[in-house]
């Protein structure tokens, strides 16, 4: 899928222009590029950690689940309903060539991207329909040929979940998240950090029981940041539809529109994610999936314009207990 190369001299100086760009960037604080290429990239590859929230882990006999849960479709159950486990830990590493690295308007460098994520989550459940949410994300992009614009990206969460069985399963969010992103894997050497408030709500239809739709939205607040430039408040809404092709087989997609408000220059995005995913699950501990995004950007400031697709695979291996 990456563009065929032309000369050697070409490449070289194309290489050498964005590794000074990037290390400029960096050097002088972050430009806004740099924290949307980060959230993009986290958004688009990170696979959504945590537990499914729902009495007892279950509603009509089914999983009840949605775009941002981990397995995002329904699940027939075994007659026993089993008991639910508030803790999870995952390991996943997608792979996948991005096609538009630095997320410009033009002249466009694609490379392929390893972005290996470690993550612990407790979800205890409080009462019949309201849980706890404390958890930690890690992950590292390192690219294969930019390597000056490799970065990391910490989560940090607090939140409660509530789920109301009585208005069409509606799924209630609001969360306390801490992110930080640094150079590289050099965890000291921080170049943002933003503390949000996000809030979600989310509706499931069910259609058989092995497919479902889901319509939500959400808003993530920034309260406070160490930059102003790159801090913005993103409102969301999206559409997600599964289907369980046979018990191990299943297949997402989740359509997004996200407006960007940035706090400063007067500048605001309007984004459209379209993304996809097809996994099996090889033990209930491992899964293997394809996945695929485009997201096109518009921007009132022309400059910040940009259209870029990723596709590459997801190797993730959890646990519950």
């Amino acid at each position: 899928m990456a563009k065929n190369r032309f000369k050697l001299l070409v490449a070289v100086i194309c290489a050498g222009t964005m590794s000074i760009l990037a290390q400029q960037s960096f050097a002088q604080g972050p430009s806004s590029q740099d924290v949307e290429r980060a959230n993009l990239l986290q958004d688009q590859t990170q696979p959504p950690f945590g537990t499914a929230v729902n009495p007892e882990g279950f509603e009509d006999g089914h999983a009840v689940a949605s775009p941002n849960d981990p397995d995002i479709g329904e699940q027939e159950i075994l007659r026993r309903a089993p008991q639910y486990l508030p803790f999870s830990v995952a390991l996943a590493t997608p792979v996948f060539y991005t096609s538009n690295v630095a997320l410009t308007p033009n002249n466009e460098k694609g490379d392929v991207v390893f972005a290996p994520a470690v993550a612990a989550f407790y979800d205890p459940q409080i009462t019949r329909t309201l849980y706890a949410h404390l958890g930690a994300q890690e992950q590292v992009f390192y690219y294969g040929k930019y390597t000056t614009f490799d970065f990391g990206s910490l989560d940090c969460q607090a939140g409660l979940t509530y789920f109301m069985p009585q208005v069409h399963d509606l799924l209630l969010r609001a969360w306390y998240d801490f992110n930080r992103l640094t150079s590289g894997d050099r965890l000291g050497d921080e170049f943002f950090s933003n503390h949000g408030i996000i809030l979600n709500a989310e509706v499931p239809f069910h259609f058989g029981r092995a497919q479902q739709v889901s319509l939500g939205a959400d808003a993530n607040l920034s309260v406070g940041a160490d930059h102003q430039f790159p801090r913005r408040n993103d409102y969301e809404g999206y559409i997600g539809y599964s289907a369980d092709v046979t018990r191990a087989f299943s297949v997402h997609v989740v359509g997004r529109v996200v407006d960007r408000d940035y706090h400063q220059n007067d500048r605001n995005d309007v984004s459209e994610i379209i993304s996809a995913a097809a996994s099996y699950q090889v033990r209930d501990w491992c899964r293997v999936s394809a996945i695929g995004s485009f997201a096109h950007s518009d921007s009132n400031q022309d400059q910040f314009d940009y259209d870029v697709g990723n596709v590459g695979g997801v190797l993730e291996l959890s646990l519950k207990f």
